[in-house]
């Protein structure tokens, strides 16, 4: 089913190990897992969660992609890159009140062929609902719907296929990373032999049941949700994530304070906690979407020197 198109795009793969006096204190190691790809828009997941998506839609001769996000969606980006990359059309429905076309994130899918309708918030509640899908597909027929964040069996199907379990140090005890539509971590969980924990950012209570629905059986139990580090919210973060975010970017780890940054700073508060047994040995996906810092620049979240700090252009 998946087609020679489908994986030719570049992939590079590679660990980082983390050094911080707090590892050597509780005798931990850390490594940091990036895959990243000639198009930064589908590093991290996203090119995995999308890579059967787009095997579905051509097995079925599909035209190209129906999917949902919000304004500043890593999600969009990469929906609108990959259907670009291979020659398909998007179409996204937008939680937004007016296309600002100056948003560096709608900016990008619009020059890569996005078609964007807008939805209001009480509207985009409705992305999950059956008939709402159904009356979508019924307009749309040649095109495939894909779920928000790409988080379906397909999505799960290609996250799987990441061996995070092997560390260049050897196996991993744990192996972690941001939550937030769920694909991700369940793609981990029926891939992986040991302990999964995914860190929510986003306070949802259905983030559970959506990630069980996506295992393939439910008998695996190796695996823990944390809800404590969702802060204020999705897309909020404090001062705290962001100057964490700068003290891993001086070790050219570069995040961002809404998924990763925030994931990984959770991650350092369970260490301080004694979450996790001396000798432990951790492996935290680092599941991209540094696109995103453009637009927190954007709408004055982040000032100019912690975007360049953080997106590593600062580094050159």
């Amino acid at each position: 089913m998946q087609s020679a198109e489908v994986t030719a795009l570049p992939v590079l793969a590679c660990w980082q190990q983390i050094h911080q006096p707090l590892l050597l204190q509780h005798q931990l190691e850390l490594w940091v897992y990036q895959l990243n790809t000639a198009i930064p828009q589908l590093s991290g997941n996203k090119w995995l969660k999308l890579k059967y998506h787009i095997a579905q839609a051509q097995q079925l001769q599909k035209a190209g992609f129906l999917t949902f996000g919000g304004a500043f969606s890593n999600h969009l980006a990469a929906v609108a890159a990959m259907c670009h990359f291979h020659g398909l059309q998007s179409l996204a429905y937008v939680r937004a009140d007016q296309l600002d076309k100056h948003n560096p994130t709608l900016a990008f899918c619009l020059q890569h062929g996005m078609q964007i309708q807008l939805l209001n918030r009480e509207q985009y509640r409705l992305r999950n609902d059956a008939d709402f899908l159904q009356q979508l597909q019924q307009q749309h027929q040649h095109f495939l719907i894909v779920p928000e964040g790409g988080s379906s069996t397909a999505g799960a199907r290609g996250v799987a296929e990441l061996a995070l379990d092997l560390t260049p140090n050897g196996a991993a005890s744990h192996v972690i990373c941001a939550a937030a539509s769920g694909g991700t971590v369940a793609g981990i969980i029926n891939s992986s032999g040991c302990k999964v924990l995914g860190i929510a950012v986003v306070k949802d209570p259905s983030l559970p049941a959506r990630i069980r629905q996506l295992l393939h059986s439910s008998d695996k139990q190796h695996w823990s949700l944390n809800t404590d580090f969702c802060g204020a919210g999705y897309a909020r973060f404090d001062d705290n994530t962001m100057q964490f975010c700068r003290e891993m970017a001086q070790q050219q780890l570069y995040l961002e304070p809404i998924y990763t940054g925030k994931a990984l700073a959770g991650v350092f508060a369970l260490i301080k906690q004694g979450y996790f047994p001396p000798g432990s040995r951790l492996s935290f996906f680092h599941t991209g979407g540094l696109q995103g810092l453009a637009g927190l620049h954007y709408r004055k979240l982040i000032t100019t020197a912690d975007f360049a700090l953080l997106s590593g252009s600062a580094a050159g």
